[in-house]
């Protein structure tokens, strides 16, 4: 993949589809306007888009006619990181343009949103209809006295519902917040009382793999310990009434009033996304409304060519940044798929059908997915119409080349196959999908445009066709404005900038290859990413010790060679106690109620002792090496562990793993 000779390509785009990439005509506009060059195709625009980083995003703004409804003095006032300062003195709305279909007289009786449950059953809201419950509810929240930099918060599935509360949220200057209702109710809580939110939108339950999963008591609980609400907005999607005091959703959507977009400061808090929270309680990670405005603009509209007439899907759920990214899809004017249910019933090609039904052009889904269609059997082209789909894009974790592969010979040889790699902490992607270039197997397309994306060994030195942290050198604008509760800025330093001072450091391993693209090798930390959702420890650690029998735990994510993720828990007993089936299955049930399925592990293993540093803190990062096969030595510092004798279990259980794929 890295070699000086490029590789012959898996997918080449045809003159006829260059061309007609949106990207291309905004680079012939940018030349026209602003210098961008006019030869050269992608990389020439990559190069320019760095090094006149102003002029580029200015150029972004006035190609999608951003609303300024007053302009800034300078596009960027200062390119420091962290504290850049984009577009001083502007405002807007970004649920404005969020709903600026809407307005043409063409398109407003479109659908907006596609919204499919297990049944499969699609079910369309239009534009005019999203503006007109978007309106309502925006008027609600001000007469609840719901005013800009509160915050709201959504306890809601992927459903239409949420899309209507966080536009009508930022249609107020108020900031969005949500956690997916498989969260067990310490786990929402962690996050909500950072951020302290004034309302709280809710749904008694939702259903998942064929089966209802009420949720009234986690409400109740989530009632009681936000004290900060002052109201509490029932949707009944189970059909039970509402609670005592709580407000109904269908009351509040009701009116016929215009929408008031509250125009804000460029650096005004849209939302606030949540870290996993490995080392504690999650970062809140709060973004700006200008910021992502752009950002989602350029990612959307450039990189995965939306458009009217696009409908784009991608398998989400609330707890997780895809989804903002998802519903970001409404600004190209593209209609957006809501699917809510498990993305594997009634059985495994679930997704697929769902592209099919809904005229889906760009399909996203994670990696772990496309690894289990191929590893199950499915056959998507052969069972489904899937010729509206002409990009399949992957996140979450590195498609392997197995998954490249598939995806051409199972779906179609004239498929653009889009591995894109980006983070919660900016809401975007670094490197992935360009229309324009060819897709090589194991790789990602290249750096998104506005992004100086490099390889860096330790020492700061840019690497090529070697492995080396993904660092950043230039600010974006969707890069947060700040961490919630973090008022030096202490701890967002700490998160990106003190390996590289001011460069932003992101903690994955990648190469960068001769021919401009990029391969990511998974996490340079210690986060669990598993099924695209990536999930802290501490939050594994709080529910398995709980149980008397867990003297401590130790739970470790590994992406495997084939493409699939391995994570095994490690428990240390306390003394009397025994591993047993009884046991194992209290572990997996307590971790399914109180966080989510998702965060059961594969495996469940005795081990004699769990190693920590000096300061008592749980090594993670040095026994993920030890399972990969790194040697001891290389592995971990001696002289930074309470134990060394107790990291020798895992090394010998990596060589043990090894023999046996062997």
């Amino acid at each position: 993949m890295t070699s000086s000779a490029n590789p012959a390509p898996l997918w080449q785009p045809d003159a006829d589809r260059i061309a007609a990439a949106r990207i291309t005509r905004f680079q012939a506009w940018a030349a026209d306007r602003y210098g961008a060059p006019a030869e050269g195709g992608y990389p020439a625009l990559h190069r320019w888009s760095v090094d006149r980083l102003e002029t580029f995003w200015q150029a972004v703004a006035d190609w999608f006619d951003v609303r300024f409804s007053t302009p800034g003095e300078r596009v960027l006032a200062d390119r420091g990181m962290p504290g850049a300062r984009w577009f001083p003195g502007a405002t807007l709305n970004y649920a404005e343009h969020a709903l600026r279909t809407a307005e043409d007289p063409a398109r407003a009786h479109e659908p907006a949103l596609v919204h499919l449950d297990e049944t499969h059953t699609p079910a369309a809201v239009s534009w005019a209809e999203l503006r007109r419950q978007v309106g309502s509810l925006a008027a609600e929240l001000r007469a609840l006295g719901v005013r800009p930099g509160d915050r709201v918060s959504g306890y809601l599935p992927n459903i239409p519902q949420a899309v209507t509360a966080l536009l009508a949220t930022a249609a107020v200057g108020a900031t969005w917040t949500s956690c997916a209702p498989d969260f067990g109710a310490r786990s929402v809580l962690d996050r909500f009382q950072q951020v302290e939110p004034v309302v709280l939108f809710t749904v008694d339950g939702y259903r998942y793999g064929g089966k209802e999963h009420d949720r009234a008591d986690v409400v109740a609980e989530l009632r009681r310990e936000l004290p900060t609400l002052r109201a509490v907005v029932h949707i009944p999607l189970l059909g039970s009434p509402a609670p005592e005091g709580a407000l109904e959703w269908s009351a509040l959507t009701a009116g016929d009033v215009e929408p008031d977009f509250e125009q804000v400061p460029f650096e005004h808090p849209l939302w606030v996304l949540y870290s996993s929270g490995t080392t504690g309680l999650p970062k809140a990670i709060v973004q700006s409304q200008g910021g992502i405005l752009l950002e989602h603009f350029k990612q959307l509209g450039l990189h995965c060519d939306l458009g009217p007439g696009d409908r784009f899907f991608w398998y989400t759920s609330t707890g997780w940044m895809m989804w903002n990214f998802l519903v970001s899809g409404l600004l190209t004017g593209t209609t957006v798929v809501l699917y809510d249910g498990s993305p594997g019933h009634p059985d495994t090609g679930a997704q697929w059908a769902i592209a099919e039904r809904t005229g889906t052009t760009l399909f996203g889904t994670s990696a772990a997915y496309v690894m289990a269609c191929r590893k199950a059997g499915v056959h998507p082209a052969r069972d489904h119409d899937l010729t509206t789909v002409r990009c399949v894009a992957t996140t979450g974790s590195p498609l392997p080349p197995d998954g490249f592969r598939w995806l051409h010979d199972e779906v179609r040889e004239d498929l653009w196959i889009a591995s894109v790699s980006g983070g919660t902490d900016v809401c975007s992607c670094f490197a992935g999908a360009v229309p324009t270039l060819p897709v090589h197997i194991g790789e990602l397309q290249a750096a998104c445009l506005g992004t100086d994306l490099q390889s860096w060994d330790p020492h700061g030195k840019p690497l090529v066709g070697e492995v080396g942290e993904l660092v950043v050198t230039n600010p974006m604008p969707s890069m947060p404005i700040r961490f919630w509760n973090d008022p030096d800025g202490s701890r967002y330093r700490d998160s990106y900038f003190e390996m590289f001072p001011g460069v932003w450091r992101h903690g994955d391993w990648i190469t960068i290859t001769d021919h401009g693209s990029v391969v990511i090798h998974g996490r340079s930390d210690s986060t669990l990413n598993r099924q695209g959702v990536r999930m802290g420890s501490a939050d594994i650690y709080e529910v398995v010790e709980r149980l008397p029998e867990i003297k401590e735990s130790l739970v470790i994510g590994l992406e495997e060679p084939g493409g699939g993720y391995w994570m095994p828990l490690f428990v240390h007993l306390a003394p009397g106690a025994a591993l047993d089936d009884d046991l194992r299955s209290r572990i997996k049930r307590a971790i399914r109620e109180q966080l989510s399925p998702r965060h059961v592990p594969d495996e469940i293993i005795e081990v004699p002792g769990v190693p920590h540093t000096l300061t008592g803190k749980r090594i993670e990062v040095p026994v993920k090496r030890l399972l990969q096969g790194t040697a001891l030595t290389k592995a971990v510092n001696p002289g930074s562990v309470d134990d060394l004798e107790l990291l020798r279990f895992y090394e010998h259980l990596a060589r043990e793993r090894a023999a046996g794929r062997g």
